[in-house]
Formats: C-alpha cells, structure tokens, sequence
C-alpha cells in the first residue's frame, strides 16, 4: 500500500515538472517566406508606382475631367442603370426561381429555357440584339390598336436596360434557387400546416430565412453590374465609360480619361461593397437572434 502511495507521488511530481514550461527556452519562430513574399510584393508595388510617376500620363488632365460635367452625367446614368437592371434581373430571378420549384413541367422547361439561353449568349451580344431588333420586329405594339416602330422605342438606355436585365435575371434565378434550397423543408411542411398556401409561405417564412444565403451573391452581381454597364458604351449609351471615350477621341488623352472613369468605377464599388456588408451584418443578426430563440 504504502509502495502505491510512493509511486503516485512520484509520477505527480514528474506530470509538475512536465506541465512547467518556464524550464525551457523560448525560441521565436522565423518566418522567413514570410518576410520573403512582403518584400517581393512591396517591390513589385513600388516598381508599379515607379513606372505610373515616371510615366508619358498628364496626371493634370485626368484632374482637369475628373469632375467634367459629361463625365458626371455619365456616373448618373451608370448608377441608374445598374440599380434598374438589377431590380429588373431581381424581380425575374425570383419569378424564375419560383417557377424552377413549380410541379407543371411546362413551367419548369420554360424555366431551365430561360436561364440556359441568357446565361448562354454573352452580355455584349445580347445588348447589340436589343438594339438591332428594329431588323426582326419593325414595330412593336397590337396591331389595330396601338403600336410605335421600334427603333424609336428600342433606344441605347433601354436596349442597355432589356439586355442586362434579363441576362441578370438568369443568374439571379439560380441564387435565389439556392436560397430558397437551403430551408429546411419542414418549414414548407410547417406552413401548409397552418393553412398558407405555397405562393404565401414563399413570401412570408421561406424567402425571409433565404436572405442569410441570397444577399452576398446578389451584393456581389449588384456590384459586377456597376461594371457591366460599360458594355453600353458601344451602343452608344452616355455612361461614365462612354464619356470618357467621347473626350479622348477629341484631346488624345487616353490613359488619362481611363484612368478618370476607373477612378469612379472604383468609388462606386467601394461605397456599394460598404453597404453590402452593413445589410449582411443585419440579417446574420437577425439569424443569431433567432438562433438563440430556438
């Protein structure tokens, strides 16, 4: 007995001298690929710097336009576009995505149609189809009651619009499918328990919950479409991209005007990327609340 005693004292005293790490050396760890990747990305930025300020660039002239009017009017009309292609690609996103989930299979083919032909055809052609649809449709209207010709309707803001819009809503469709994927589906169980039908429990239980899932990709396309409103400026739609080309064509100046209009694409993003994580810390907070409830 009193041996088994001995031998737990001696292998508590050992565990204390094992547990005390004030024995030993403290060696810091050298991070030397560490320090190696900093300085070559500090040089590289530098030599980048070095070659923009040495450069054939009149940094006068892009501060000379960089509050031009055109070119003011031009970031108008590139924000109106973006918001009203975006709601326009929301609002069909989430009508296609609901018709993804219908029973009819016609509604569902008509579905899976639409978002292979959009996300199939590439942004810029399909602007250039919207505004060339004068050739295929010469007006647009019910015949004997009303009808315009469609090259005065189809103009570049609202071939701009139709077209990035609906392409949009293609990919705006699969997000919200995604979303909508994500609940559980005894909440649909849940809901038609108490009496909703699908359409309300959609609107009331389902797509709240889906927000947590929809809003970063939906942020993330908002912020792509600030970018792709650039593509108007071929059919000739007075967006900041366009502005900038209609002044250097006069004065030459090039890099200095496209360093003009990325200087406002990038402002733009910036506020935009801001306020995307404010509205997802939002929702994540409701979610955390109702966690918690649970």
């Amino acid at each position: 007995m009193l041996l088994e005693v001995g031998e737990q004292l001696v292998k508590a005293d050992q565990r204390g001298h094992a547990d005390d790490l004030s024995q030993f050396e403290h060696v810091r760890r050298k991070h030397i690929g560490r320090y190696f990747s900093a300085a070559v990305v500090l040089a590289m930025a530098l030599w980048i710097v070095r070659a923009f300020a040495h450069g054939q660039i009149e940094w006068s002239v892009s501060w000379q336009y960089l509050t031009a009017r055109t070119v003011l009017f031009g970031l108008g009309n590139t924000v109106l576009l973006a918001v009203l292609a975006m709601l326009l690609g929301i609002v069909l996103g989430v009508i296609v995505a609901i018709m993804r989930f219908s029973a009819s299979p016609i509604i569902n083919w008509a579905a899976l149609a639409y978002v292979w032909l959009f996300r199939g055809v590439p942004s810029l052609l399909q602007l250039l189809l919207w505004f060339n649809l004068a050739l295929v449709f010469p007006t647009i209207g019910i015949p004997g009651l009303f009808e315009w010709r469609t090259v005065d309707v189809m103009t570049p803001f609202f071939a701009a619009l139709l077209g990035l819009g609906i392409n949009q809503g293609a990919y705006t469709s699969e997000v919200v499918r995604a979303g909508l994927l994500s609940v559980d589906d005894g909440q649909y169980e849940a809901a038609s328990a108490i009496g909703m039908h699908r359409l309300q429990a959609l609107r009331r239980i389902i797509l709240p919950q889906a927000m947590r899932v929809i809003l970063p990709p939906i942020g993330n396309e908002f912020i792509g479409m600030v970018k792709w409103t650039s593509l108007a400026s071929v059919i000739q739609f007075s967006e900041v991209m366009y502005a900038s080309e209609s002044i250097y064509y006069v004065n030459n100046r090039v890099i200095e005007l496209l360093f003009v209009a990325a200087f406002w694409y990038l402002i733009v993003v910036t506020v935009l990327s801001f306020l995307q994580g404010r509205v997802e810390q939002y929702f994540a907070r409701g979610a955390g609340r109702a966690s918690q409830s649970r």
